[in-house]
């Protein structure tokens, strides 16, 4: 009876430091919380002007002390182990706050619009293949979720609306992104290591959402909201997403980031070819730790004149933003693409193989940057056109296995001349190139893959990468 006084008058007096406490955290530092492994990472924080506060990490018993400066901010950079915990954290400015069951492992950023921010039980109507088996078989110490609340705002927010650090388990990750999910399984799963992954997306969402004012300036026909603006679309009004889920973030300790977004974008896919590297460049930039791996999916087939303002045609085939988006790559350092032109919906702009997507983003950060071998991880991609007479040949990276249909016939191809009008193909695979030619085009002098709003495609690595969508022209 007496241990049991003693410890009621423990937790009393633990409860009234912890709400007294002049030190704050950001809503992403939690219980559950996962650290970035072997590196200096930042925790920060407000407390009194002027006051100590000092961070103590239980897996090597240092503290580091640092003062809040005139605006109560304060900032110390802790030096993380080899993976592994369950640790705990210690902040106290006199009155101690302590975050518990931490691990430390591998960080990423999940982002984008809603085929990332999806979660893993799907959306009304709108199911994810194998989702309610992977939910069941979640339960996974090792891997950890953060879900950064929706919010729009004019300002930089310094901090984002409460939001929990949660162990994997069938309540946790049914409510989670399925692709950023199924991403972390697959690194957890080979690795063995802890994941954490914190989600900050938000459906329909345009990329000049996701940027800051200073990197939209050169692009004058965008308009920057002003302080005192009231935002009229919440999720496509330029800086808005970044100020209010992205900006209270930034910082927090991360391995790479994994993006899936464009479809908001789709009818301005020269805009976008500018855009998007600019973004990535900027929140590397923020971060402050170098280029960063980043990992994107090609937005998949859908027929999007179903929807309002119903354009077709021209630009407006999603294959100008799809090809955007391969030609990224080439302008984004440490970057790759994951490709989904055989798993679209032509009456569903959020495809249902998320499993797949989710996998093939890990495949080329297991292997780009963990470093595993001896399996295939990129898509093939076009590398070069050669004419002979009336054939035009093409030739892939990323095939040293070669090329392959699955023995059906390729039929998305076309081929044009001169007049820039093109005619279906006639496709032959060798090795890995193609051979392309039409009777109605003696010379050729473009190509186009899968070049259409909705198709399936239907070339493939030997290990069954699909090929993204590609022209040759700059028509």
């Amino acid at each position: 009876m007496i241990k049991f006084r003693i410890s009621v008058i423990l937790f009393l007096l633990c409860a009234s430091v912890s709400l007294h406490a002049q030190v704050k955290l950001p809503s992403i530092f939690t219980d559950n919380m996962v650290l970035q492994q072997q590196a200096a990472v930042p925790v920060w924080g407000w407390a009194k002007q002027g006051s100590t506060v000092t961070v103590t990490t239980s897996w090597d018993a240092k503290s580091y002390s640092v003062k809040a400066d005139a605006a109560g901010r304060w900032k110390v950079l802790v030096n993380t182990p080899v993976a592994g915990g369950p640790y705990e954290l210690g902040i106290s400015d006199g009155s101690p706050v302590r975050l518990t069951n931490v691990m430390v492992g591998e960080v990423w950023l999940c982002t984008g619009q809603s085929n990332m921010e999806m979660p893993l039980k799907g959306f009304k109507g709108q199911p994810i293949l194998g989702s309610n088996d992977a939910i069941l078989k979640s339960k996974n110490p090792n891997i950890r979720v953060y879900t950064v609340p929706r919010s729009s705002q004019t300002t930089p927010q310094e901090n984002s609306k409460p939001s929990p650090w949660k162990v994997a388990g069938p309540e946790a990750v049914a409510n989670f992104s399925a692709t950023g999910y199924f991403f972390g399984r697959l690194l957890n799963e080979m690795l063995g290591v802890p994941v954490g992954l914190i989600n900050v997306s938000y459906g329909g969402s345009t990329i000049e959402a996701w940027m800051d004012p200073e990197v939209l300036k050169p692009f004058r026909e965008i308009k920057i909201p002003a302080k005192n603006d009231s935002i009229k679309v919440v999720n496509r009004t330029p800086t808005t997403l970044f100020n209010g889920m992205l900006h209270p973030v930034i910082g927090y300790g991360i391995k790479g980031c994994i993006w899936y977004q464009g479809e908001s974008n789709y009818e301005r896919p020269d805009q976008y070819e500018e855009l998007f590297p600019a973004m990535v460049k900027k929140w590397r930039a923020l971060w402050g730790t170098g280029d960063f791996p980043f990992y994107y999916m090609q937005i998949a087939p859908f027929n999007y004149s179903q929807l309002p303002p119903y354009n077709y045609g021209g630009k407006f085939n999603s294959a100008y933003l799809r090809d955007a988006q391969r030609k990224s790559v080439a302008k984004i350092p440490n970057s790759a693409m994951a490709v989904t032109l055989d798993i679209g919906e032509e009456n569903c702009i959020h495809p249902a193989h998320k499993e797949e997507g989710g996998k093939r983003l890990a495949l080329l950060a297991l292997a780009k940057t963990y470093g595993l071998k001896g399996f295939a991880f990129a898509s093939p991609d076009y590398e070069s056109m050669s004419v002979a007479g009336n054939i035009a040949t093409i030739k892939f990276q990323n095939a040293g296995l070669g090329l392959s249909s699955y023995g059906k016939e390729l039929v998305n191809f076309e081929i044009a001349g001169a007049n820039k009008t093109f005619y279906p193909a006639k496709a032959v695979i060798n090795g890995s190139s193609v051979a392309l030619s039409s009777p109605m085009v003696k010379d050729p002098v473009a190509v186009r893959y899968a070049f259409k709003d909705f198709v399936v495609g239907d070339l493939f690595s030997t290990e069954g990468l699909p090929v993204p969508s590609f022209r040759t022209d700059e028509w």
